[in-house]
């Protein structure tokens, strides 16, 4: 089927007049929370483009999404309006003393490490600030403050190749389109890893973890656990570990995990299971913990993530969010690393003047982005294996955990994301500067 001209087959936003030439056609691959947001800074921007979306209306897999100051910080550098509209849905932890502490981790087995002596670690700092979200509430918000004019819902893509100088999108429809550049935000599965990626980086690769989830309804951590639940809480095992964080109307999320150091059985990410097999994998934990998996869908949860990513950019099409680093949960950094994504890549894009300007915008995008990127899925499923004592070095050793989780979050807080926009926007003018001197 012959290509589609973009420009004429979908409505795209205005352009800024600033630019010295029409701006590039762009294309959005994906409708999440890293999609949504970039469209968001793109139209704050006045950049035109196009977003696709594979479902007939905006969804969201997981019931809470838990955000630490590095990404509200993003938010309000991407949009002020985007900030408060986070705000005014996100809850905190109940006690006014502990809007600083990101969890109390304490231990899953019976009497919660008391009998041994242990009451557990606090863990948080001064540039803390409890955080999260209901991700329906938050998929709803943004999708309040979108372009409508620009979004194509129903349009699954199924492949994105390089056609000559520009990307071509094939969509599950049969029809294609074709863009200056591509932006993918589709997820850990998305197609447009593959174009920019070799084969055997392409995949997201199993972790050795699933997990159960469920939201709970207002009240029941409180009437299972009393005192002991009026904030986010932790508790690590042998195998297992367990998380609840409050969420808005009283909710809570509630996640419990299991380390299993075997291949994932199944093509499909999810696996139902009996009720009996689901408490199997949690024998021998604390009777209150074990009495929310009343409220637990039998449903395992396989985590994936890209452990391994070479490139963030190439050919002209460039990877944000989960597409581009999907991570395990257990820092509470992987699904907000987007917006630090989006205020770098949306910056660089102001700068764009031509074409030709897109592959320094996406290289730089990948120099400034990634390696933080990759930081934070690599130590997330070191986490992981610290919850589930099956790190090497600290195994069950409770002290050198509690030591370890004192330090290992400040690096994600406290990062100065103002200092990489300056540092981006320096390396596009350098770079431009040397090609337009007939540099390399």
């Amino acid at each position: 089927m012959a290509a589609l001209d973009a420009t004429a087959a979908l409505a795209p936003t205005s352009p800024s007049s600033s630019y010295r030439h029409p701006y590039p056609r762009l294309a959005i691959l994906g409708g999440g929370i890293a999609g949504l947001t970039l469209s968001i800074a793109l139209r704050k921007r006045s950049i035109p483009h196009v977003l696709f979306e594979a479902t007939p209306a905006f969804g969201t897999v997981g019931a809470g999404i838990a955000l630490g100051p590095n990404s509200t910080r993003a938010m309000s550098i991407i949009s002020p309006e985007l900030r408060a509209m986070y705000e005014s849905m996100a809850s905190g932890n109940t006690s006014p003393e502990k809007q600083h502490v990101f969890a109390d981790f304490l231990l899953s087995e019976p009497g919660l490490g008391q009998n041994r002596g242990f009451h557990g670690a606090e863990v948080g700092g001064g540039s803390f600030v409890k955080s999260s979200a209901y991700r329906k509430e938050l998929i709803d918000g943004l999708e309040s403050m979108l372009d409508k004019d620009c979004i194509n819902l129903g349009m699954r893509a199924t492949a994105v190749t390089r056609d000559g100088d520009k990307v071509k999108v094939v969509f599950q429809d049969g029809s294609e389109h074709v863009f200056d550049a591509v932006i993918g935000c589709d997820g850990a599965k998305g197609v447009s890893r593959a174009a920019v990626v070799p084969p055997q980086y392409v995949d997201a690769k199993y972790s050795g973890r699933y997990v159960y989830r469920a939201l709970l309804p207002p009240g029941k951590a409180q009437e299972i656990l009393g005192d002991i639940i009026k904030d986010g809480k932790i508790f690590i095992g042998q195998g297992v570990y367990f998380g609840l964080y409050p969420l808005s109307k009283g909710r809570y999320n509630f996640l419990c995990g299991t380390q299993k150091n075997m291949d994932w059985p199944d093509k499909q990410w999810t696996k139902g299971v009996t009720r009996e097999e689901m408490l199997a994998d949690f024998a021998g934990c604390d009777e209150r913990l074990l009495t929310f998996l009343q409220y637990v869908e039998p449903v395992r949860w396989a985590l994936f993530h890209h452990f391994d990513t070479p490139t963030y950019a190439s050919c002209r099409v460039a990877l944000v969010g989960d597409v581009a680093h999907a991570s395990t949960p257990h820092q509470g950094s992987g699904a907000g690393q987007c917006f630090e994504d989006v205020a770098v890549l949306s910056h660089l894009l102001t700068l764009v003047a031509d074409k030709t300007d897109l592959d320094i915008a996406f290289d730089t995008y990948d120099t400034i982005c990634r390696p933080r990127g990759q930081g934070i899925v690599h130590t997330s499923d070191e986490a992981g294996r610290i919850f589930t004592f099956t790190q090497p070095k600290l195994g069950d050793d409770i002290a050198a955990i509690a030591q370890n989780l004192q330090s290992r979050f400040t690096w994600i807080w406290e990062h100065d994301l103002q200092r990489d926009i300056r540092r981006a926007e320096e390396a596009f003018t350098q770079r431009k500067t040397k090609l337009e001197n007939g540099g390399g």
